[in-house]
């Protein structure tokens, strides 16, 4: 009855729990309460916000231009919306700054109250945030000049466009459907398309080997575990922007795993069968084609999977892997960046009831939660353009990857918060393996680790943790971007830079912060830098490509298979 009730009410909350905010608030509101020092300090700032406020207006609407150009508060760096020249002029500055300093001061309320926990302070201060950001004159027509003059100058066609595109994405949500664009990014067509046969498939994933093309090629393949929260073709877009086919192209046999778009049927698969039929099975499948070790790279969700493999099989003497590369990937998860916000108890506890009426999260939820993290650019911002600008932003091939997410077993994403993400058991040695506890530190295949400087999903200072558990010898790179685009950084990428160092395992810890003040940036993509150390790791190429056909693994199908495609 519980759970039905919880999953009742998840319907309503968007899978955010009541009780997990209820209890952030009263721990807020009970502490502020108690500190008479703390609310002193909030009314002084709010008299000086206000006299501040005041004289701005003043000077600004008797247009005294030294006075009126020098704004109370400074939108924070990435915070772009009141840039333009017409939110500088009378009344919008005044609006605007009226917002900042609002927001400022409940910034101000909702932080360093002593005696609130780190999560419920983090919890409160992005729900009041979320809340400020619904009333930012930026989001509306009569409050934002660029909006009006853009209205004026087209006779209000922008919002006869802008109501066209509202009914046209309400439909699609109605419907079920893609949003406008993803219909000219289609997979096996013009995305996903490097040449190559499915050449395994058990229940849980196909496992696609690409075609090489070079005549000779290294004796050691890669295996790629991709997410299993998104499709795997993230790392085979289009052609130009294809990690796949520069591997390839630069002499290497690629092992893809592709996850299945899990059901109902599926709830009952857990970590283990992840670990099992996902990471296992491919690199048994890859045995039988070639006796060399293997090359794991694992991305997300499936570096730290491929982790926990690597782990176990270390501990069993299991050396078949012979390097590990871990894109945005997280193995510990103390500072797991914004999304530790929807981590406790209480929020894991409702999501595993709402999971359990289903047997699997739903997409929407996920990509609910994702967009809250940044509502200013994915939420608002999108409103503001496509409705009231009445402008589409072109869809492009990442973009249409975003949109083709993938359900996760109740059993399995219930395991994964509860162990990793509330109890860090892997960071901590606690994490059991068929009945075994297993540690990073028994790893002694070489890393190479990657972390985005922009990233919302594994914080690049929580993916260096990894140089604390390591013991065997660390690559980090570090590359700007964010999670998805910082990896796609194809040759030729505008505006891409890093910073690289390697880090022996009898070295000396440097402290993330440490590490980025004394390694110099590099222009240009990561990955040549990528297969540089994956050279420096391998055979010398042979005019012999792996072929899984003479190993007598006949080919199921062409890539990119079945599973991909699954609704």
């Amino acid at each position: 009855m519980d759970r039905t009730v919880n999953a009742t009410m998840a319907r309503v909350t968007g899978g955010l729990s009541p009780g997990g905010l209820a209890g952030a608030y009263a721990d807020w509101a009970v502490h502020l309460a108690i500190a008479p020092g703390k609310q002193a300090q909030l009314l002084e700032k709010a008299i000086k916000k206000a006299l501040n406020l005041a004289n701005y207006a003043s000077f600004s609407a008797t247009g005294i231009a030294q006075d009126a150009s020098v704004p109370c508060v400074d939108p924070l760096p990435q915070d772009r919306r009141f840039n333009g020249e017409a939110w500088q002029k009378w009344p919008y500055n005044v609006l605007y700054q009226s917002f900042l300093l609002n927001q400022q001061w409940w910034h101000s309320a909702t932080t360093g109250v002593r005696g609130v926990t780190q999560q419920h302070e983090n919890v409160v201060e992005f729900a009041a945030r979320q809340m400020l950001d619904i009333f930012s004159p930026s989001n509306y027509l009569l409050t934002n000049p660029e909006l009006l003059e853009q209205t004026e100058r087209e006779g209000g066609l922008n919002l006869q466009r802008g109501m066209q595109n509202f009914i046209d994405d309400f439909e699609r949500t109605i419907n079920g459907q893609k949003p406008v664009g993803t219909e000219n990014f289609q997979v096996g067509k013009n995305l996903g398309v490097s040449p190559g046969k499915v050449i395994y498939r058990n229940r849980l994933i196909e496992l696609i080997q690409y075609d090489p093309v070079t005549e000779v090629v290294h004796p050691e393949p890669i295996l790629i575990v991709p997410a299993w929260i998104m499709k795997y073709y993230i790392l085979d877009l289009s052609p130009e922007n294809s990690l796949v086919k520069y591997l390839t192209e630069q002499g290497f046999t690629v092992f893809m795993v592709s996850w299945k778009n899990p059901d109902v049927g599926d709830r009952d698969l857990g970590m283990d069968d992840y670990r099992t039929l996902g990471i296992m099975d491919a690199l048994n499948a890859i045995g039988e084609v070639t006796d060399q070790p293997i090359h794991g790279v694992g991305y997300c969700l499936g570096g730290t999977l491929l982790s926990i493999a690597a782990a176990a099989m270390a501990r069993d003497g299991d050396e078949r892997l012979k390097t590990l590369s871990l894109f945005a990937a997280q193995t510990d998860f103390t500072e797991a960046g914004e999304l530790m916000l929807f981590i406790n108890e209480s929020q894991v506890t409702f999501l595993e009831d709402m999971m359990w009426e289903k047997g699997y999260l739903d997409t929407k939820q996920m990509s609910g939660a994702f967009q809250l993290l940044r509502s200013n650019d994915l939420i608002w911002s999108r409103m503001v353009h496509d409705y009231l600008m009445g402008e589409r932003a072109s869809m492009n091939d990442l973009m249409a990857w975003n949109s083709d997410a993938t359900r996760m077993p109740y059993k399995m994403h219930s395991q994964y918060l509860r162990q990793l993400f509330l109890n860090n058991m892997l960071a901590e040695g606690r994490y059991t393996v068929d009945g075994r506890a297993i540690v990073v530190s028994d790893i002694r295949a070489p890393i190479f680790m990657v972390g985005t400087e922009r990233d919302h999903v594994a914080p690049w200072r929580s993916v260096y943790k990894l140089n604390l558990l390591a013991d065997t010898e660390v690559t980090f790179l570090l590359t700007s971007g964010g999670h998805n685009a910082g990896i796609v950084s194809e040759i030729g990428h505008p505006r891409r830079h890093y910073r690289i160092a390697t880090k022996k395992h009898d070295d000396r810890y440097k402290d993330p912060d440490t590490w980025f003040a004394e390694n110099d940036t590099h222009e240009g993509s990561w990955w040549p830098e990528f297969v540089c150390w994956l050279k420096a790791r391998s055979g010398d190429q042979t005019a012999a490509p792996l072929d899984a056909a003479k190993s007598g693994r006949k080919p199921i199908c062409d890539a990119p298979g079945t599973y991909v495609l699954q609704e």
